[in-house]
């Protein structure tokens, strides 16, 4: 794709006017409008960003509605596919002192939707309400007759003009007439106009007066990937690096990497997702574990993007050739798999931007270029990139390296260090993917500061890194994902346990418990998470005072015996793989925003569940899991749980039936069971909650 290739016809990301809070058609247009509607939800910064899901994925829609005095009102949503197609649902009054509505909604495909918000006053309810209070009385049984027939005749108007069904009339007609009859009883003259049939009726097409508009607000459908999947990252030169008596150490292949996609594949992960394999620099290579003398045969940091085989379009001499990477993409399509790419956009010495475009680097007061610094940690075989001087040529060659890996068949991309890159950058750029390419996911590496984190989601990334690998106790985790699920309309959280560069101190000193208690609460807490390779083989030897590993897979080829630690037992893999299968079975668990959280008198111990009904599932039954589980890995716990059955789906049971998915063994249950969980032998609970009509 050529760097002149014209923008002007990709919607502009660019701060959008702010929508009006209302809109209506009566003459109250300006303000708040006849019926205030207010804190409208999901809305991202008064409109400023749109919201985003995925499709299929229910959606919760809330607002504040609320008019004066005592007469009815109602409350719709309003989805609007991307062809204009209009879905309509009723709000319900959650909590009538706060005047708070809400409904869900399930955008069942992907592209650019928006809801609105009508509120209006409800003439047959006010009017209803009237002749329940006084009709049993003898209060003004004429008149609140006489008025219920006023009212019924303008739905009677709305059948004549087209405006609602025909099938509408003839039982609106028949409770007009009956209360047309004065000769009845006054309880029978009202009866068919509160009947059952018509309330049902006219609470699915509510007559509507003072009808009061809040948006459109824009709500952006993604495909399933970006909320659920299972991530495996690992080094391809690693896969199937040996060391030759003669030659030194030799790297593995992209031909070789691809044998490993079986294994991937096998333990149920969805992404193959590879670190950089484009050519590496030598001028400030860096030896093992980040030394400055990297010794004959050692193969740089792979972050060090560059030399004069090639920049980000191109692969490593030793990796192969193009044709390697697009077969390594052909057998990992033929196994299920996605191929995610790390995008690290910053070049080593010897890339050719440095000499091609010297513009696109900081030039320091001496003349030279500044490399990357993260004090303490100093990576002078790394040039960031300046996007001050040239921004429209740094953009189109960014764009354009995307497209070529697009184009070769990569879906998905974990961007190294984006919060070092101008906002404003990320705006433009994911806009036009998202017009191009929508199917393409963009993963934020961006531990940093919330607020960096969460304008990263709003202006556009999928996904995001998060705290998890920090958040230890119950306490900590709870809370985080309480947060996790208020951002969630514009920032999906991705667990990993360790990658690459962080093994923390927690990972260090719980040996093979502490991997298994984090695998299971990255799993099952969220709907993305992802493993590095080797943690299946319990890699936990920290670099003395650094919270990485020790001999980084960075600096030096790392092959690992993984038959062996199968065969021994020593690996993760059934765990991972069991993880895996059980995210895959169970809907629940590919969900957010549904967690709930329930009470262990033990603090150390973390209860949650995940329940969908039978809708939501797309089973037809409903869906539940509760995890009871350890977050401490060097203690074991005995102690009473307290459920919250209405979040189970189980309201007014006393007892029921779990089953364990990681055992297979089963339990009847009641509120408040006893549970015992030890850290070598049963860290946690993962139960699938055994509904009434399924035994």
């Amino acid at each position: 794709m050529s760097e002149t290739t014209d923008r002007s016809e990709i919607p502009a990301p660019s701060t959008p006017a702010v929508p009006r809070a209302t809109q209506s058609s009566t003459p109250f247009a300006s303000g708040v409008g006849r019926i205030p509607i207010m804190e409208v939800q999901p809305v991202i910064d008064g409109g400023r960003f749109p919201a985003s899901c995925v499709e299929g994925e229910t959606i919760t829609v809330r607002a504040n509605a609320f008019r004066e005095g005592h007469d009815a009102m109602g409350v719709q949503a309003v989805l609007v596919d991307p062809e204009g197609a209009e879905q309509r649902r009723r709000m319900d009054s959650t909590n009538p002192g706060l005047d708070l509505w809400e409904t869900v909604v399930r955008p069942d495909r992907t592209g650019h939707w928006s809801f609105r918000i009508e509120a209006y006053s409800a003439p047959y309810e006010s009017w209803a309400h009237t002749a329940e209070v006084k009709v049993p009385a003898g209060i003004d049984v004429d008149l609140v007759c006489a008025e219920g027939v006023l009212v019924l005749r303008r739905v009677l108007a709305e059948v004549e003009a087209g405006q609602r069904p025909a099938s509408d009339g003839p039982l609106v007609q028949a409770a007009v007439e009956s209360l047309r009859s004065p000769g009845l009883p006054a309880s029978a003259r009202v009866a068919p106009a509160l009947a059952a049939d018509l309330r049902g009726l006219l609470a699915e097409r509510p007559l509507r007066e003072g009808v009061t508009v809040s948006g459109p607000y824009r709500l952006i459908v993604h495909r399933r990937r970006a909320l659920y999947g299972s991530w495996y990252e690992f080094f391809p030169r690693s896969e199937g690096a040996h060391f030759d008596p003669e030659q030194g150490w030799v790297s593995g292949t992209l031909h070789t990497a691809a044998r490993s996609l079986d294994r991937i594949a096998a333990m149920g992960f969805d992404v193959a997702y590879l670190t950089p394999i484009h050519p590496i620099g030598s001028t400030f290579r860096k030896g093992r574990n980040n030394t400055l003398d990297p010794r004959p045969g050692d193969p740089g940091s792979p972050y060090a993007i560059g030399s004069a085989d090639g920049g980000h379009d191109a692969i490593h001499p030793e990796l192969g050739t193009l044709e390697d990477f697009d077969a390594f993409v052909g057998r990992a399509q033929e196994l299920g798999l996605e191929v995610a790419l790390d995008i690290a956009l910053q070049c080593s010495p010897d890339h050719p931007w440095v000499t091609e475009h010297p513009e696109w680097f900081t030039v320091r007061a001496d003349g030279t270029i500044a490399y990357a610094e993260n004090p303490p940690k100093k990576y002078q075989d790394i040039y960031p990139l300046s996007f001050e001087t040239d921004y429209e040529g740094l953009y189109a060659a960014i764009r354009d390296l995307l497209e070529h890996w697009v184009d070769h068949g990569v879906t998905l991309f974990r961007v190294d260090n984006p919060h070092t890159k101008p906002v404003r950058f990320w705006e433009e750029l994911l806009a036009e993917f998202d017009a191009k390419h929508p199917e393409v996911i963009f993963l934020a590496e961006a531990f940093t500061r919330p607020t960096m984190m969460h304008t990263l989601g709003k202006v556009g990334y999928h996904q995001s890194y998060t705290y998890f690998t920090w958040r230890e106790s119950a306490e900590e985790l709870r809370e985080y994902l309480e947060e996790l699920v208020e951002s969630a309309p514009y920032m999906r959280p991705s667990f990993w346990p360790t990658t690459h560069d962080i093994l923390t101190p927690y990972m260090t000193s719980g040996g093979r418990r502490a991997f298994v208690l984090r695998a299971i609460l990255a799993a099952m807490l969220v709907p993305t998470w992802g493993i590095y390779t080797g943690y299946e083989l319990v890699e936990d030897v920290p670099r003395p005072g650094a919270q990485e590993q020790i001999d980084n897979e960075k600096y030096e080829f790392k092959p690992r015996d993984f038959v062996g630690a199968l065969t021994s037992g020593a690996s993760l893999e059934p765990l991972l793989t069991d993880l895996n299968r059980i995210r895959r079975e169970h809907p629940a668990l590919q969900s957010l925003t549904t967690i709930r959280f329930h009470e262990a008198e033990d603090e150390q111990v973390l209860v949650f569940s995940k329940h969908l009904d039978a809708r939501a599932s797309g089973t037809g039954e409903p869906d539940t899991i509760l995890v009871v589980s350890l977050t401490a890995h060097d203690r074991d716990a005995r102690t009473a749980v307290h459920l919250d059955l209405d979040a189970l789906g189980l309201a007014g049971s006393t007892a029921f039936e779990v089953e364990d998915l990681l055992t297979g063994e089963r339990f009847t249950w009641g509120e408040d069971p006893y549970v015992i969980l030890t850290a070598t032998d049963r860290p946690a609970h993962i139960l699938r909650i055994i509904h009434p009509e399924e035994s």
